[in-house]
C-alpha cells in the first residue's frame, strides 16, 4: 500500500503534466470566445476589476491587508493536509453564504462586492501557506501565493509560463531585491495584470440566482485549492 506521501507525488506528478500542457485547438478557440464574451461587458466592469486587482496585489505585496498567522512546523504532510481540507471546508461554507447574497442580488450587485469576493479567497490562500509551514511575513512568500492565484486564472498559454517560474521557485527568488521597496511595483502590476484572464474573473462574479451564486463560488474555491495544494506540495515534497 502507497503511503499518503507516495500518492501526493503521484497527484502532483499529474497535476504538473496538465500546468506543462500547451494549448489545444479547442483551448485556443475557447479564448476567443472568451474575448468575444469578455467585449460585451461595459468598460466600468472591467475597470472595477482591474482596479480591484491591482489594490489587492499591492495591498498584499506590502502586507498591509491581513493579519498573518504564524507558520505552523513539526507536521507531516497528511497532518497539514487534514487541517487544509477543514479550512477548505470552512471556506467553502463562507462560498455559501457569499455566494447566495450576491447572487441573490444579480451581476450589478456581484460586481459590487467583487473586493469581498476576491478579498476573501486570497485570505484563503494566507492560511493554507501558514497550514503548509510558510511564513507570509517573508514578502516572497506573499509574491507566491499571488503566484497561485495566478495560476488559477490564466489562460493556458500564460499558465506554462507562470508554473515554469513557480517550479523554479527558489532561483526566482534570488532574482529579487531583499527590500521589497526596490521591487520594480509598476513593472510587476503591469504583467500580473497581463496573464490575468478577465473572462475567468468576470466567471468569479455570480449569475442572477442564489443558487448560481453558491455554484460558482464553490466550484472557483475548489480550483483554487487544487492549484495551491499542488503549489505547496511543489515545494514541500
Amino acid at each position: 500500500m502507497l503511503t499518503y506521501e507516495e500518492v501526493a507525488k503521484l497527484e502532483l506528478y499529474k497535476w504538473k503534466l496538465r500546468m506543462r500542457k500547451n494549448p489545444n485547438i479547442i483551448e485556443k478557440a475557447s479564448k476567443g470566445v472568451q474575448r468575444k464574451i469578455n467585449n460585451l461587458f461595459p468598460d466600468k466592469y472591467h475597470e472595477i476589476i482591474t482596479n480591484t486587482i491591482k489594490n489587492y496585489l499591492k495591498a498584499v505585496l506590502y502586507g498591509t491587508k491581513y493579519v498573518t498567522k504564524p507558520p505552523i512546523k513539526n507536521l507531516s504532510l497528511k497532518e497539514r493536509e487534514k487541517l487544509v481540507a477543514e479550512k477548505i471546508k470552512l471556506y467553502k461554507n463562507t462560498a455559501v453564504i457569499e455566494g447566495a447574497a450576491t447572487g441573490a442580488g444579480g451581476f450589478v450587485a456581484g460586481l459590487a462586492d467583487f473586493p469581498l469576493l476576491l478579498g476573501i479567497k486570497i485570505k484563503f490562500l494566507y492560511d493554507l501557506a501558514s497550514i503548509y509551514g510558510y511564513d507570509v511575513d517573508d514578502y516572497t512568500e506573499r509574491l507566491y501565493i499571488l503566484h497561485i492565484f495566478q495560476l488559477a486564472f490564466s489562460s493556458q498559454s500564460h499558465v506554462n509560463e507562470i508554473f515554469y517560474r513557480m517550479e523554479n521557485w527558489d532561483a526566482y527568488v534570488k532574482t529579487l531585491p531583499a527590500d521589497i521597496n526596490e521591487l520594480d511595483w509598476r513593472a510587476f502590476q503591469e504583467e500580473y495584470r497581463d496573464y490575468l484572464d478577465i473572462a475567468k474573473m468576470i466567471q468569479m462574479l455570480p449569475g442572477v440566482g442564489a443558487v448560481a451564486g453558491i455554484y460558482v463560488n464553490n466550484k472557483l474555491l475548489k480550483k483554487l485549492g487544487e492549484t495551491a495544494i499542488n503549489s505547496y506540495r511543489m515545494r514541500f515534497l
